[in-house]
């Protein structure tokens, strides 16, 4: 009997959530993990030399996956691609008008007050998307 490797910890996170462990499910999350924001088509580029046979509508469906799994969060911002994340924790972001960079901000100041609305309408709120929008430092030096 051969031994079994090690499951890696992104396995372990996949069987976690439910989903079986494939390599394109593995490259996608391990590619999100470092904080990145990217949309299909920039998950698709870096894919195409690790996974050569994979299309883009096959990266669409592992995102969906992920996402329905909880393991990556959807980000949509005023009307551009969807860009994807593996933070899924309560964060808000800055998006730069100019170039479309997205970095991640803390929820703002106190223990989460975005989930608590003045007005609820008898929701019980569970999440917030906030989104900052502006000019980064480089596309203002840019243009100054």
């Amino acid at each position: 009997m051969t031994p079994r490797a090690p499951r890696s910890a992104t396995d372990a996170q996949l069987s976690a959530a439910g989903l079986r462990s494939t390599a394109p499910r593995r490259a996608v999350l391990e590619m999100l993990e470092p904080g990145g924001h990217l949309d299909a088509s920039g998950v698709y580029e870096r894919l195409r030399d690790t996974l050569p046979g994979t299309s883009l509508q096959a990266v669409y469906g592992v995102l969906g996956a992920l996402t329905d799994a909880g393991l990556v969060r959807r980000l949509a911002h005023d009307g551009g691609p969807a860009h994807y994340e593996a933070r899924v924790d309560n964060h808000h972001h800055l998006v730069c008008r100019a170039c479309g960079r997205i970095e991640d901000v803390p929820c703002v100041v106190g223990s989460a007050p975005c989930l608590t609305p003045e007005v609820d309408h008898g929701f019980t709120v569970d999440t917030a998307e906030i989104t900052f929008y502006g000019v980064c430092a480089a596309c203002t030096a840019a243009t100054s």
